[in-house]
């Protein structure tokens, strides 16, 4: 493993996108650059220009992307990081839509090794012998290529709630390229992490382990923007979580079984999602053959019923259950019934 100790400076305000010693800039279509929503005189520019310098812009198509297909332009021919823009944006477009973002931090990484890093860690910030501070995150990447890294913190606050929007950027030469965009919502039916965590403990004090492991795995969801960033605040709640956690659910490879009165099962993960407005229980076991759908749909409602069964206390955090049978060839069939509806 390469642990790599880097200063990481913190800047709490907008990135300048200027060249020195050029009097013509490029302005990338990157979403440092972009901005919707409202005007505001108090937002900070992006370039600075003197009279007479030239500025070429990149711009996305009116209309999305779909217009250069229409007009015959082939899919290799359009820029990849206007087709990343294009696809984050569209798969949170209603959590974006009259979004006003606000900066919290960016932080700049230096990996400029000769040869890809199989193992890297950035401790960012100033850190003390019990590990995190509050000013303080730490980034874990596997198979990172050499080069400078930059990774901005930002909240797109809009009438649907907040949304976490964490672009990654990548310097090439004297200009940053998106490398990864990550858009997360940080609430969930007006609820936010915080809520989900007090949730937990309540769980937790009446003795209901797995409810509360399950509201635990959705607060740290709904706290954390980036997968392979940490804080002292993740590392917490994380420690916390662990204090829940059952031992007789999957988790991390194991499986567990469930018994139902014609048969056992093998239960591959049981985790919390939403969907739609509802959180619900999804439950993965193993099938040898959904192909029969009949078949498929009756294992199911077994699963379903022998989960409610073993684990009663579910019918009181979520509104249904998800059971997804899958196969060796790792074909799956699904079927959801409202919690009321599992008798």
């Amino acid at each position: 493993m390469r642990r790599i100790f880097v200063a990481c400076f913190v800047f709490l305000s907008s990135a300048t996108l200027i060249t020195a010693q050029s009097k013509t800039y490029d302005l990338k279509l990157e979403p440092k650059n972009v901005h919707w929503g409202y005007y505001d005189a108090k937002i900070p520019p992006v370039l600075r220009i003197a009279s007479g310098d030239t500025v070429r812009v990149e711009t996305m198509v009116a209309g999305g992307l779909e217009r250069l297909r229409l007009a015959g332009i082939k899919e290799e021919e359009i820029p990849e990081s206007l087709k990343v823009i294009e696809n984050t944006i569209k798969e949170r477009q209603q959590d974006l839509s009259g979004a006003q973002p606000n900066m919290k931090s960016l932080f700049l990484l230096n990996a400029e090794d000769s040869a890809p890093n199989q193992h890297a860690e950035f401790w960012c910030g100033v850190f003390n012998r019990n590990g995190q501070t509050a000013s303080s995150a730490a980034f874990v990447f596997d198979g990172l290529p050499p080069g400078k890294y930059a990774v901005i913190l930002m909240d797109a606050n809009s009438p649907r709630g907040r949304t976490m929007f964490s672009p990654v950027l990548e310097q090439t030469g004297n200009d940053w390229k998106l490398g990864g965009l990550y858009i997360k919502p940080a609430q969930f039916a007006g609820h936010d992490g915080e809520w989900f965590l007090n949730q937990a403990r309540q769980y937790k004090a009446k003795g209901q382990m797995r409810n509360a492991w399950f509201y635990y795995l959705e607060a740290r969801n709904l706290s954390s923007p980036l997968p392979f960033m940490s804080t002292l605040a993740s590392d917490t709640l994380y420690d916390e979580c662990q204090t829940a956690k059952p031992t007789d659910l999957p988790a991390q490879g194991k499986t567990a079984t469930l018994a139902s009165p014609n048969a056992t099962y093998t239960m591959t993960a049981v985790f919390p999602e939403v969907v739609g407005n509802d959180l619900d229980l999804i439950v993965k076991y193993e099938s040898a053959n959904v192909s029969n759908t009949n078949v498929a749909y009756q294992e199911n409602v077994n699963v379903m019923k022998a989960l409610v069964t073993k684990f009663p206390e579910v019918r009181d955090a979520f509104a249904a259950v998800v059971a997804r049978a899958v196969d060796t060839s790792g074909r799956d069939y699904g079927t959801l019934l409202a919690m009321k509806d599992i008798k």
